[in-house]
């Protein structure tokens, strides 16, 4: 005896079905394409941990450190954005602010905006900043370093800066993009005494390979922007070259134990979409 409730699939009931599952799914794209570029693209997330250094004096402990990078200016991120990641950085009241590269994304031109912002940044043991691979892009990366120096940030291409507090030392250290400038991780080392706490400002986080080989305490990057688009259980899709291995967070690499942290930037390139991968700020404090 045939069941009542059996209703067999007709041509024209597999295609209603098949219409409402298609428009369930292209529904379901538009809200994830709405949301990502509608709200967690400027959805900033402020990380906050400490970094326990072997090498830091104790004059030096308890200090902290902004960490920025990868604002890609023009490319759906304007001066007013940077003005508001000025804000909660000068909130914070750091020590120390750096900027790990890709301050603008195709062009220069929006720079001049951005100098009066950068300017108002204070921190008592300096601004530092390197440049990226789309500082380069741009073809006018001495337009750029210009830039840094007019806002009072020191850029360290292939240098170091030593900070001191009573008879204590911590070395800030440097290098050019590892895509297309010129690193030189010998000469950014180079007047460092043994034994000194350094901490090195690298864009690509992947050169923590061979930075790993140095006896530095830390290598702060960006460039991954965390692969900008993340899935659950299957985390990033895509990261640039050099951004492979050490893709978001902190790390610890090579013989010496070297942290690595890689932040997730603030800007986006090429699609102005993030999911589930916020824009970061990160608050390290060096123990």
């Amino acid at each position: 005896m045939a069941d009542p409730r059996y209703q067999p699939l007709t041509r024209k009931s597999f295609l209603r079905k098949a219409i409402r599952n298609i428009g369930g799914l292209v529904g379901l794209g538009v809200a994830t394409g709405v949301y990502a570029y509608g709200w967690e693209r400027t959805w900033l997330e402020v990380v906050r941990l400490s970094v326990s250094l072997p090498a830091l004096p104790e004059s030096f402990r308890g200090t902290k450190l902004v960490h920025f990078s990868d604002v890609h200016l023009g490319h759906f991120c304007e001066p007013k954005d940077l003005h508001q990641i000025a804000e909660q950085i000068a909130a914070e009241k750091p020590d120390l602010i750096c900027f790990t590269g890709d301050i603008v994304d195709e062009g220069t031109r929006v720079l001049s905006s951005v100098v009066p912002i950068l300017s108002e940044l204070q921190a008592p043991y300096g601004k530092y900043a390197v440049l990226g691979n789309h500082d380069y892009r741009a073809k006018e990366q001495q337009a750029v370093r210009h830039a840094w120096a007019a806002s009072g940030f020191e850029v360290l291409d292939n240098r170091n800066i030593r900070l001191s507090k009573k008879e204590d030392e911590l070395f800030i250290a440097g290098i050019d993009d590892a895509l297309h400038g010129v690193p030189n991780l010998t000469q950014a080392l180079t007047g460092i005494p043994a034994g000194k706490a350094v901490i090195l400002l690298a864009h690509e986080p992947d050169f923590a390979d061979e930075a790993a080989q140095h006896p530095i305490s830390l290598q702060l990057s960006g460039h991954s922007h965390g692969g900008q688009v993340r899935l659950p259980f299957i985390g990033h899709l895509l990261t640039p070259k050099l951004a492979r291995k050490y893709v978001q967070g902190l790390y610890q690499v090579g013989p010496h134990s070297m942290y690595v942290y890689t932040n997730r930037g603030l800007g986006t390139t090429i699609l102005p979409v993030r999911l589930f991968c916020r824009p970061e700020l990160t608050i390290l404090t060096l123990t």
